[in-house]
C-alpha cells in the first residue's frame, strides 16, 4: 500500500521521535508499503529552519538525501493535477504544505499518515 508522509511523520520516522504512533512506525517497517514524502515537506522543513524554527545535526541538502535513499522513501512530485486539486479544496486548513499534501493524497487516491486531526475534514483518510 502507498502512503504520503506528513511532514512531521517524516521527521519523526527518520529521527525515531517517540511521538511517531506504534500504528505509523508498523506501516513504515513494512517493506511492502511505499512510503512518499512531497516536495512540499522537503520546502516546509527548510522554511522552518531558515526562521529558526528546526535544526538538524546536518546541513538540509544532505540530510534530505540520506534520509530519501536509506530512508526508503520516494519523492511523489507535485503535477499540475495535484496544485488543481489544492484551487477547489474549501479552507478547513489555511497551512498551504498541508492542502498541497491534502491535494497530492486526493490525486493519487492513497491515504496521508498525519497527527492533523483537521485534515479529516477533507475526503482523504488519515492514518495514525
Amino acid at each position: 500500500m502507498r502512503f504520503l508522509l506528513d511532514t512531521h511523520a517524516f521527521l519523526w520516522a527518520v529521527l525515531d521521535h517517540p511521538n511517531l504512533s506504534d500504528k505509523a512506525r508498523g506501516l513504515m517497517l513494512n517493506a511492502d508499503n511505499e512510503l512518499l514524502v512531497s516536495p512540499a515537506s522537503y520546502w516546509e522543513i527548510a522554511i522552518k529552519i531558515s526562521v529558526g524554527k528546526y535544526t538538524l545535526n546536518d546541513d538540509f541538502e544532505t540530510f534530505m538525501e540520506r534520509q530519501t535513499v536509506y530512508g526508503d522513501f520516494t519523492l511523489l512530485p507535485i503535477s499540475v493535477k495535484h496544485a488543481a486539486v489544492v484551487a477547489t479544496l474549501p479552507f478547513h486548513h489555511r497551512d498551504p504544505f498541508d492542502r498541497l499534501l491534502v491535494a497530492q493524497a486526493i490525486s493519487e487516491g492513497i491515504p496521508i499518515m498525519s497527527t492533523d486531526r483537521e485534515l479529516d475534514s477533507y475526503a482523504v483518510a488519515r492514518i495514525w
